[in-house]
């Protein structure tokens, strides 16, 4: 009998260490888990950014926040705006485009400038020397190219600067160089690009001249964002460990950590504006109009 007992207290004994292990695996796992981070890379278009500049960045960030940390990049804006509403990004370096949408409708967090936009963007409406287009409204039943969508300069801007018109039919291009080449053979009337590409890319049509139609209001900075899901001390991790960065992995990487970081609250705005229109943008012809408006006004500037 008391061999009997013995047996069953060893046996619960037993029992009760191998829950207590499963569990201590179990929460190790799930801390692992929650250490991991992803860091989205926008990278389509014309210019895209290689992913081997953020090699250093990814390596660095592990170390000083003792996370598993992965590279994910984009080649197009709609792959990119899935993962943000995923929230399967924990990091995101994103154009203005994909950036008003992640902080507006997705609740992700500025952080840092990034380089190289800290004079403000512009979005340009081109057309050729030689046609007789000489406002906003002259592009009336004519044909304009945009740029992708999630573009700002490409493609949000130049809706909400055309909007109130009935085009002949929106062209989406593929880069800005192929607006700037549609515009050359003469099958687009405009194209909107951003100023920083036409003052790049036109040189290269040394026989057609380009006249600026109309210049936009500036353009945010492009933003690195942080995910509403990460945890605060992780956030705090990581907010410092980028403002500590070496100077040779935040070039890389592309931010700026002594910017200030830029209000998107009017760009989103924008964005919210147009976001209706783009049910019109694939039909022929364009009528950029929203379709919940009582009156043909234009949109106050």
């Amino acid at each position: 009998m008391k061999t009997i007992i013995a047996r069953r207290f060893l046996l619960i004994h037993f029992l009760i260490l191998i829950g207590l292990v499963g569990t201590g695996c179990n929460n190790k796992q799930e801390n692992i888990n929650s250490k991991k981070l992803t860091v989205g890379v926008v990278s389509y278009g014309e210019r895209a950014v290689s992913i081997e500049k953020y090699e250093r960045f990814k390596d660095y960030i592990a170390r000083q926040t003792q996370s598993i940390v992965e590279l994910e990049p984009a080649y197009n804006e709609l792959q990119a705006l899935e993962q943000i509403q995923r929230k399967n990004w924990e990091i995101v370096f994103a154009p203005p485009g994909l950036a008003a949408i992640a902080i507006s409708k997705e609740l992700y967090v500025p952080l840092f400038s990034m380089e190289g936009t800290l004079g403000r963007q512009r979005s340009l409406l081109i057309v050729r020397d030689d046609k007789p287009i000489k406002t906003i409204t002259d592009l009336a039943n004519k044909t304009v190219a945009l740029e992708a969508a999630g573009s700002a300069a490409g493609y949000y801007v130049p809706l909400y600067d055309l909007y109130g018109l009935t085009l002949a039919q929106i062209r989406p291009a593929p880069t800005p160089k192929t607006v700037l080449q549609w515009l050359s053979e003469g099958s687009v009337d405009a194209g909107a690009l951003s100023q920083t590409d036409f003052e790049l890319i036109a040189r290269e049509f040394s026989t057609t001249k380009f006249r600026i139609l109309h210049t936009s209001r500036s353009i945010p900075p492009a933003v690195v964002l942080l995910a509403p899901t990460v945890e605060r001390n992780q956030q705090q991790q990581i907010q410092k460990a980028m403002n500590q960065a070496p100077g040779d992995i935040t070039a890389d990487a592309g931010y700026v950590p002594g910017a200030k970081v830029p209000s998107y609250e009017q760009f989103i705005k924008i964005v919210d504006k147009v976001k209706p229109l783009e049910a019109q943008v694939n039909k022929t012809p364009a009528v950029l109009l929203n379709q919940k408006s009582t009156s043909q006004e234009k949109v106050s500037r």
